[in-house]
């Protein structure tokens, strides 16, 4: 894991959350760590622990030099497509920042242009920059905490445990008692077979 890619001081990682879930919103981090950063478990939300993950989370919000995450809703999601949701939600949280960038590395290989801000596309971004994998880490702790306030208001589709992804149960749940206001209907929600 590395700690800079452009050799500028103020440059942010950037990643989302939730871009393959049928319900919920898709959020995204941006975070500048201090240019010398180290972590010796840091790394893609995925491969942690949540324990480790909420660890993670207390001490990049308290070691980061900025750091801001934003989201964009279902409703915002069918009317845009998810991609572009995505990257609106990159923008919005790079519009929160209270410290401005000077540099952008940005998970994935696709990105809209923030304006005055170059960037870089880095693939498995959250594999290889410390600052990438600290975003990472935020938006899926900061999705998984709204996805479990949700499943307290609708119970049955397992989203305390599946944070809305396709799994089985949820959509087993979708066929058997419907969407809520918090599914993506522009998403196929059921597969073409139903027999679940």
């Amino acid at each position: 894991m590395l700690a800079n890619y452009s050799g500028l001081k103020l440059e942010a990682g950037l990643d989302e959350a939730g871009r393959g879930c049928l319900a919920g919103p898709v959020v995204a981090a941006a975070v500048i760590l201090p240019l010398d950063y180290f972590h010796p478990i840091l790394t893609d939300s995925k491969l942690l622990t949540k324990k480790q993950r909420e660890t993670l989370r207390e001490e990049i919000c308290r070691e980061a030099v900025s750091w801001a995450v934003s989201e964009v809703s279902p409703g915002d999601i069918d009317q845009i497509n998810i991609s572009k949701a995505s990257f609106l939600a990159m923008h919005q949280a790079l519009n929160q920042l209270p410290t401005p960038p000077e540099f952008l590395i940005v998970d994935g290989n696709q990105f809209i242009p923030y304006p005055g801000i170059p960037h870089a596309c880095i693939v498995k971004g959250d594999r290889k920059y410390f600052s990438i994998a600290a975003a990472s880490v935020l938006a899926k702790t900061y999705r998984d905490d709204i996805m479990t306030k949700l499943a307290e208001q609708f119970p049955g589709y397992g989203w305390e445990q599946n944070a809305g992804y396709p799994t089985r149960l949820h959509r087993q749940a979708i066929q058997e008692v419907g969407t809520t206001p918090y599914h993506r209907l522009s998403f196929r929600l059921l597969p073409e077979s139903v027999n679940l």
